[in-house]
């Protein structure tokens, strides 16, 4: 899959495509009907896809201080979206400028000057142009000026997580946010994923005989609620079975919140300064300071099993996945 930043990056021999937009944050299972029902359309026309999307959020320029936690940074989106079969990935740098264009001026530039849009595939709220001016009605009128067709993707997809509302990035941000990752799993169609560099902490999981890697995530990281998760730690091509913790540290009076992650029955791991990541299944309490030291070891080995058992009855994971 090509991916470009800014138009300029666009070959000057690009021709028809088919074009679906949005900032498809987690690319969850509603993005996924829209991705594929272009990418099908964009198949039986003999034609490329592309996917448009943002960065930054649009929210930070628009209303800078309200840029949302991220589900999947721009590099996991790709990987999704070619996994969906998408051609070519085109981030626009989202500046003041850029949000200024008009519905008419965005068209112009980005679907018709340089995507040469044959097929515009969007879902029904779909917005764009300064103060979201333009939908899916102004899209397809602007499309018989420009010669291309709009087609609008019913994306609602219900499920148990969020109690039948429909899913949305939003509700799996409330759901991270609440350390429901189990829920946000089912509207990302996969575990939610953290990932960032090993670095070195305090190292008392070392000292307590649980050596974790400590993951400085990315800016903006939808980071699950303060406690302890089974999960995988994704590292050296493989999907270690983990224990992970996420929170401050109150056993030791800690400030920072960090998210650690234990690979169980795994001796000699050096991770420090590989970029890895951490894939969420199932919450297993929630942050705690115990009265003792001894407490504390009790707890931790209550935990691991208790992880070792929910990971053993989850199906395995492909670490490239």
């Amino acid at each position: 899959m090509q991916r470009w930043r800014g138009l300029e990056d666009i070959p000057q021999d690009w021709g028809r495509s088919v074009v679906t937009i949005g900032s498809y944050d987690g690319v969850h299972r509603g993005h996924q009907l829209i991705i594929g029902r272009a990418v099908k359309r964009a198949r039986e026309a003999g034609l490329p896809t592309v996917v448009v999307t943002f960065d930054p959020h649009p929210s930070e320029v628009v209303r800078p201080g309200t840029h949302p936690p991220l589900l999947a940074p721009h590099h996991r989106r790709a990987e999704l979206c070619a996994e969906l079969g998408v051609d070519a990935l085109l981030v626009l740098p989202f500046t003041r400028e850029f949000s200024q264009l008009s519905p008419a001026e965005f068209v112009a530039k980005v679907l018709v000057d340089r995507l040469h849009a044959r097929l515009v595939v969007e879902g029904p709220n779909f917005r764009f142009g300064h103060r979201a001016a333009g939908d899916v009605a102004v899209l397809t009128e602007l499309g018989a000026t420009y010669d291309y067709e709009v087609e609008v993707v019913d994306l609602v997809v219900r499920g148990a997580a969020g109690g039948g509302v429909p899913f949305s990035s939003t509700l799996t941000r409330r759901l991270v946010a609440e350390g429901d990752v189990a829920g946000a799993a089912e509207i990302l169609g996969r575990p939610h994923r953290v990932e960032g560099v090993v670095v070195r902490g305090a190292q008392r999981g070392r000292e307590l005989g649980y050596p974790t890697a400590n993951v400085e995530t990315l800016p903006y990281t939808a980071i699950p609620a303060d406690g302890v998760y089974a999960g995988w730690l994704n590292a050296e091509g493989e999907a270690m079975p983990a224990a992970i913790s996420v929170g401050t540290n109150p056993q030791f009076d800690g400030t920072e919140r960090t998210v650690e992650a234990y690979a169980i029955d795994r001796v000699g791991l050096d991770l420090y300064g590989q970029h890895v990541s951490v894939d969420f299944l199932a919450f297993v309490r929630g942050q705690a300071k115990f009265a003792s030291l001894d407490e504390l070891l009790e707890a931790m080995s209550r935990d691991v099993a208790r992880c070792r058992e929910l990971i053993a009855a989850a199906e395995p994971q492909d670490p490239a996945a």
